[in-house]
């Protein structure tokens, strides 16, 4: 059994959705039982975190997807590792294992590198195997859209993840190749930040604070 966390703050069309979903169909084709929870429903009510618990413990492999947040992960996500931690402490069901998927709005990666060094820390203080973590630069170009209607610029996304399927499937941890190919820029840089300042500023004429974007109110 795989268990996706999905880590995102927004009840649909996430980003960390979009890729953890298209996983779990490659594997799912591959003949793996998969199940999917959202972390921040997940850890509201003492009957939501028992629910999180015993998915957690059923899983052969933990799944988390999430989007970065200041170098970090979501609160959603620390609560729950603070949750897991304290039940599974160093006492993790033997052989279980555990993969992160994180990505952010930032061009590079290698943003991504702090928040999947602090899923590699959690997984060895509870007692998970670490498998690898995959890191995507842009990802707020995605927007939530399913891969398969995100055009050609999620091609290396694509072939990342169904490499990854194929090594999860087989028990073997996240190649080299495969963690390459989902920090590929999915486009060149200057491009993705000017249509990232271009929707800025017609954010901004929509709300109608374009006039404002300079203001420098704590100087």
């Amino acid at each position: 059994m795989i268990l996706l966390l999905n880590g995102s703050p927004k009840p649909a069309h996430s980003t960390s959705a979009s890729l953890g979903e298209y996983l779990l169909d490659r594997l799912t084709e591959r003949g793996v039982q998969t199940s999917t929870l959202r972390i921040n429903s997940s850890i509201n009510t003492p009957e939501s975190i028992q629910e999180m618990l015993t998915a957690i413990e059923a899983a052969d492999i933990i799944i988390l997807a999430f989007p970065l947040y200041v170098d970090s992960l979501p609160y959603g996500c620390m609560r729950a590792f603070e949750i897991i931690a304290e039940k599974y402490h160093n006492a993790a069901k033997n052989g279980q294992r555990m993969i992160a998927i994180c990505n952010s709005g930032f061009p590079e990666a290698s943003q991504s590198e702090i928040a999947l060094d602090i899923c590699k820390r959690f997984a060895a203080e509870v007692g998970f195997e670490w498998m690898g973590g995959l890191a995507l630069g842009g990802g707020a170009g995605l927007d939530g859209k399913p891969l398969d209607k995100a055009g050609g610029m999620v091609r290396s996304v694509i072939e990342a993840l169904n490499s990854a399927a194929e090594e999860i499937a087989a028990g073997q941890p996240l190649s080299e190749k495969t963690i390459s190919l989902m920090a590929k820029p999915m486009m060149p840089s200057w491009l993705y930040l000017a249509g990232g300042n271009l929707s800025w500023h017609l954010q901004a004429r929509k709300n109608r604070v374009h006039k404002h974007l300079n203001d420098k109110p704590y100087e």
